[in-house]
This record gives structure tokens, C-alpha cells and sequence, in this order.
């Protein structure tokens, strides 16, 4: 199997946390015979070293023609999103988008794959502090302010800062599965699945309080009881407050409701399950939680918009072209 080939995008004043992104979360992973998944490497408009956002040199030897033998091209951050993008780099983005590439914005980066027209009559993002000039500046793209990611075809975005590691997995998730997906994320120590849907933004990111250092605890106990008809009552039980509280707190922590979340996380863990065993419908959805195969029908086409039998297939077919 042939490594996806992913052409990461340098310029002076890059963020060396979106830079790093794409190795942290690519780099290392192999196949189940040892081949490596992913080949990644750097490019940029003129060859030689440039600096971070942190004033770290990095010496660049490949110029944007990379691009044109990528199966997935990545921007990072946008250094300067009130200024357009050089010509260059838009029309190398444009032949890689025409091409078949995937191509992905990080944060800021959006902006950039937004001057290349790639985001017209598309839904996108940005980080939530620069929503009101990327729609200004992007009237023809249809902008979500509050989700982690958004995915449509081959132009990807994603929120601010740490977002990019999301958006990140869910393409190891589109290509390899949530089997490896997961694994990369328990490396990471993050959580295995955020939705691109989750909101961005939440009021209390940091918790202030000692019995909300407890919620992380409870959301990974209830990774491995999702077989049980969990309810917000017993998450609160096992957080030890009121459900009042609870739902408050847990709302401040992931950006969604508890509902959502266990739905979200069912729906997860029913890929898992669908890619790694034989188990017919009806006990996948058992397993997870979702006590018939017609709720996991009803949630897996509003999540992944396809059938639990039609994922697994599709899967399965992906493995053999790639093998």
C-alpha cells in the first residue's frame, strides 16, 4: 500500500502548533504490516528557512510544485488573514483542488483556501474571533461559526487552535477508520471523537471548581458503560452533583448537550465495532447503547449519512484498494 502523501504548507510567521499538527497526529502510524500510512512533508513559496510565530528557523527544501503529487495539502494558520494570499499559492492550491487533492485549512488557514476560491458554495470555518471578517471577506461560502471542523468534500476547515487535532483525526477516521483514529487519539491522550459539530467557543474552558475536574473522569466512565441506558441522572450520580449542576457544567466543558454527546460517542464506537468485527446490526447496536438497529439507522444517517451496513462495506472495499 502506497502511503497517502500529505504537503504541509510553510511561510515565515507560521504557527508552529498548526505546523506540528499534521506530525503529531500523522507521523509514525503504520499499517498492520508495518508500511507506513502517511508521508508527510513541507513546502513552501520560496525554498530555504523560514521562521515560526515562535522565531524557530526551519529549513524548507521543497517548493509549492510538492503540491502537485499530494493526495492531501494542508495550510496551517494563517499568519496575517487581513491580507490576501500570494497568486502563487492560490493557483498551486487551485491545481491541487482541481487535481483531486484534499484540501485542508487549519484555523486560520481558512483563509487562504477562501482567496483561492476553493470555499465558494461550500460550508466552512475559521476561529471564532475572526468570524466577522472571514464572512466579510467570504460572502459566497456558507460560514459555521460553531462547530470544530467542517468537511465538505475536498476543502476541509477547521476552528481555532487545538481544533486542528480534530479535524486532523476525522481524516484518519475518513480514510482508515475509527479503529485507528481512536488509537491515535489514546497517544495524544484526547479524546478519541469530538464532532466537527461541537461548538468552538465554550465560556468556561478551565475548570474553576474541584468537583469539575471530576467531569473528565465521568465522561470516560461513560465510554465504557455506553452498552447501558445511560441518563443524565447517572452521569450526575457519578460526578456526585445535582443534575442541575451537571448538565451546566458539562455543557461549559464540551460545548454540547449530554444527549448529543452520548449519541455522538454511541455512534463512535458503532464504527469501531462495524470495522474491527463481524457482529450482525442488531448487536452493534446493542453494544453501544442504542438498544435496536433502527436507532442506530436513524443516528448513524444523521451523523455519518449512511447505513451501518453501507459504512461497513464502503470500509472494507477502502481496505482492499489500499492493501
Amino acid at each position: 500500500m502506497e502511503p497517502i502523501r500529505i504537503v504541509v504548507l510553510a511561510f515565515d510567521g507560521v504557527s508552529l502548533f498548526h505546523l506540528s499538527v499534521p506530525g503529531i497526529v500523522f507521523a509514525g502510524e503504520t499499517s498492520n504490516e508495518g508500511s507506513p500510512l502517511y508521508d508527510i512533508q513541507y513546502c513552501a513559496s520560496t525554498t530555504g528557512r523560514i521562521h515560526s510565530d515562535q522565531g524557530i528557523a526551519i529549513d524548507v527544501t521543497l517548493g509549492l510544485e510538492a503540491m502537485e503529487t499530494a493526495d492531501i495539502v494542508i495550510v496551517p494558520a494563517w499568519n496575517h488573514p487581513e491580507q490576501g494570499t500570494p497568486p502563487t499559492v492560490a493557483e498551486a492550491l487551485q491545481r491541487a483542488h482541481r487535481r483531486g487533492a484534499q484540501v485542508v485549512g487549519l484555523c486560520l488557514g481558512a483563509f487562504v483556501l477562501g482567496d483561492s476560491g476553493l470555499l465558494d458554495g461550500r460550508s466552512s470555518t475559521t476561529h471564532w474571533a475572526f468570524r466577522d471578517l472571514f464572512v466579510q471577506r467570504f460572502p459566497e461560502t456558507v460560514f459555521l461559526p460553531d462547530v470544530l471542523y467542517v468537511d465538505d468534500g475536498n476543502a476541509v476547515t477547521s476552528a481555532g487552535t487545538v481544533a486542528a487535532i480534530d479535524c486532523c483525526l476525522n481524516l484518519v477516521r475518513q480514510r482508515f477508520g475509527a479503529d485507528v483514529a481512536n488509537r491515535i487519539a489514546r497517544r495524544l491522550v484526547t479524546p478519541p471523537h469530538r464532532q466537527g459539530g461541537q461548538a468552538q467557543y465554550v465560556e468556561q474552558p478551565v475548570p474553576s471548581l474541584p468537583s469539575e475536574h471530576r467531569l473528565p473522569g465521568v465522561l470516560d466512565w461513560a465510554r465504557t458503560h455506553l452498552a447501558q441506558p445511560l441518563a443524565v441522572d447517572d452521569l450526575a450520580d457519578v460526578a456526585r452533583m445535582s443534575r442541575r449542576t451537571f448538565t451546566r457544567r458539562f455543557r461549559e466543558l464540551t460545548g454540547t448537550t449530554v444527549i448529543k454527546w452520548l449519541a455522538s460517542e454511541r455512534v463512535s464506537k458503532a464504527q469501531q465495532l462495524l470495522e474491527t468485527t463481524d457482529l450482525p446490526i442488531e448487536q452493534v447496536a446493542t453494544a453501544v447503547g442504542f438498544g435496536s438497529a433502527l436507532s442506530l439507522r436513524q443516528k448513524f444517517a444523521e451523523q455519518i449519512h449512511t447505513s451501518p451496513s453501507a459504512y461497513r462495506q464502503a470500509f472494507r472495499m477502502r481496505n482492499l484498494q489500499q492493501s
